[in-house]
């Protein structure tokens, strides 16, 4: 004989039909979403540069004369083998005479100058490959004590930084990245004793931040996906 105050066994939840094709459907959703928007922003980007590339070239030699169609993807070649050729005659001597002469006539614009300045301080952060890439990721205890933030230690700080900030140990510039957009954080500069370095990857770190905290790397396998 059983009474209401009887512990009874939570009822089972049986999945129907509907249901299973829901749970299909958001499962090839969270498969399709990705790889579409990927193959739709390179669709989109090739398709740009064919746009402003592609009015430059001359129509005598314009692709699409000979071929029959508008071929995308043209404009993007074209672009890369115009910018290897110039990237390979300003490596040499003629090159950087003609860069250093077009730079000081560059400067004597005063509007021009802001531009061009900007643009070529821009550039030389995304593409530069030298002492650009951050070298470990560490924690440090950021807004305030007892608080902890996962950093990328950029470089030792160095010139007026350095010699003018009073600590006692060496000053380090520490990017904090923000979430899920680790692309914008702050410039930090903390004393090495307060950075503690992780063994985890710049990447995986980076992963990190991006899913707020969900996705850890595998602390026994790296080679393996990192665990939610």
């Amino acid at each position: 004989m059983t009474t209401p105050f009887d512990e009874q066994p939570p009822p089972k939840h049986r999945t129907g039909f509907f249901g299973g094709l829901r749970s299909s459907f958001f499962t090839g959703i969270v498969v399709i979403l990705p790889i579409g928007l990927t193959i739709w922003l390179i669709w989109t980007l090739i398709g740009w540069v064919d746009g402003f590339v592609l009015p430059l070239v001359p129509e005598t030699i314009q692709p699409e004369k000979y071929i029959g169609i508008n071929l995308r993807g043209v404009g993007v070649i074209i672009f890369l083998i115009f910018t290897i050729i110039v990237g390979w005659i300003a490596k040499g001597l003629i090159g950087r005479s003609l860069i250093l002469w077009g730079e000081g006539l560059v400067n004597r614009m005063p509007v021009v100058r802001s531009i061009y300045s900007g643009a070529k301080q821009i550039a030389e952060t995304v593409f530069a490959q030298t002492e650009r890439s951050f070298e470990k990721a560490c924690l440090i205890e950021y807004p305030r004590r007892g608080i902890w933030a996962i950093g990328f230690i950029s470089t030792n700080a160095k010139g007026e930084v350095s010699q003018t900030a009073a600590t006692s140990s060496q000053l380090m510039s520490v990017f904090v990245p923000t979430t899920p957009n680790p692309t914008s954080g702050f410039l930090l500069f903390f004393p090495k004793d307060d950075v503690i370095e992780l063994s985890m990857s710049v990447e995986d770190a980076a992963k990190l931040v991006i899913s707020a905290g969900l996705v850890y790397p595998n602390p026994k396998d790296p080679t393996k996906p990192p665990q939610p």
